[in-house]
């Protein structure tokens, strides 16, 4: 085992002593897919190794399951049964897109709600456990929630709300404020608290995103540096 981050359930293995030609799956780029695009779901259900199903994405960004302290999971109705966690979720050009993980079934198999962790998050962690062992998460120093219904239910309406900043935080010293609504971190658009949050977490401190958000309707951006987030237990909220 090179590493383990037990907030997002994944670990780098190295593969020892193997013989023959093993080939690697190509990663695809989980923000790219959209609700409805077909996958396909690999795995060893009940001990039937190499078992192939297939499916649709269900929805993104699945959180509050309390399977792990960082949640934006893939949700598919591809059948996923015990033993399936740990497999590959692929689009249709054979591409990884996702980590098979969890079910929510009452009755202990599949009931076509099944969960994969993105591999745009799986691969950030991948780099970081490759390079020291462990996953450092990062911080700008605010606390954030999702929008109101009032704001989420204007159309093609998304981010996340800045509800405090902490004094002489990154965030302050760039010049965001409570209120802002955060739109974009480095170009990647914003659908709720919990996608900023692992986005945050899992950049490299030290480095600088490219906030876009607004403020009383009107659009703006800030580059903020990414501190070091304090060691703490393992937390169900969206504070970033």
């Amino acid at each position: 085992m090179v590493g383990r981050d037990p907030a997002t359930d994944v670990a780098v293995l190295q593969l020892q002593g193997l013989r023959g030609n093993l080939k690697a799956i190509p990663l695809g780029d989980s923000d790219r897919i959209e609700v409805g695009d077909f996958v396909i779901a690999i795995g060893n259900p009940f001990g039937l190794g190499q078992t192939v199903t297939s499916g649709i994405v269900s929805a993104l960004g699945r959180t509050g399951l309390g399977k792990q302290g960082y949640e934006d999971f893939i949700q598919t109705d591809a059948s996923i049964n015990p033993g399936n966690s740990g497999g590959a979720l692929i689009n249709l050009r054979g591409q990884l897109v996702g980590i098979n993980t969890a079910i929510i079934s009452p009755g202990g198999g599949n009931v076509g709600i099944g969960f994969a962790v993105p591999i745009n998050m799986a691969r950030r962690v991948m780099e970081q456990l490759v390079q020291y062992g462990e996953v450092r998460r990062g911080q700008i120093g605010i606390s954030i929630r999702d929008l109101g219904v009032d704001v989420a239910a204007k159309e093609s309406y998304q981010g996340a709300l800045i509800a405090e900043i902490a004094s002489g935080s990154p965030a302050e010293q760039a010049g965001l404020q409570k209120g802002d609504i955060v739109k974009a971190v480095d170009g990647t658009p914003i659908r709720s608290a919990s996608q900023l949050r692992n986005l945050i977490g899992l950049t490299p401190v030290g480095s600088r995103v490219e906030l876009r958000f607004e403020r009383n309707g009107a659009a703006r951006s800030a580059s903020v540096e990414v501190g070091p987030a304090k060691a703490v237990p393992v937390r169900r909220t969206a504070d970033q």
